[in-house]
């Protein structure tokens, strides 16, 4: 039997839920307030377990998203101690020079990592 795929509306949906079941409506909310359409709702009734399991997998893959971007700095710094101890003169450019083409790969994606500005939590996209 085929695994069941998590549909995509439901998990598009259930990614900008607060699960927060306001009494007053008995229903949920968006995450900016909006309260769920009353498509909306029935939609997430239907959820499954695959869904849930889906989105469990996308916020773990963000989080470590998130980990790699905050950790960015400390990396470049560990990164590029060796090469700084071998200079007399401690430039970034120097350091370059002695890096092979992997080292410097590793130094451009790391410094990408730094300057990049941090994405928010989208679903279906991390």
């Amino acid at each position: 039997m085929p695994k069941a795929q998590a549909r995509p509306e439901i998990v598009v949906l259930l990614c900008d839920a607060d699960f927060k079941r306001r009494r007053e409506t008995n229903t949920w909310h968006h995450l900016d307030g909006r309260p769920f359409s009353k498509d909306e709702q029935s939609l997430v009734r239907r959820a499954t377990r695959v869904e849930f399991e889906e989105i469990a997998s996308q916020l773990k893959r963000y989080r470590n998203y998130r980990r790699t971007m905050d950790e960015a700095p400390d990396a470049l710094e560990q990164f590029l101690a060796p090469f700084m101890e071998r200079l007399a003169e401690k430039k970034l450019g120097n350091a370059v020079e002695l890096m092979n083409e992997d080292e410097r790969a590793e130094l451009d994606r790391l410094l990408g990592l730094i300057v990049e500005p941090v994405r928010p939590f989208a679903p279906y996209t991390f």
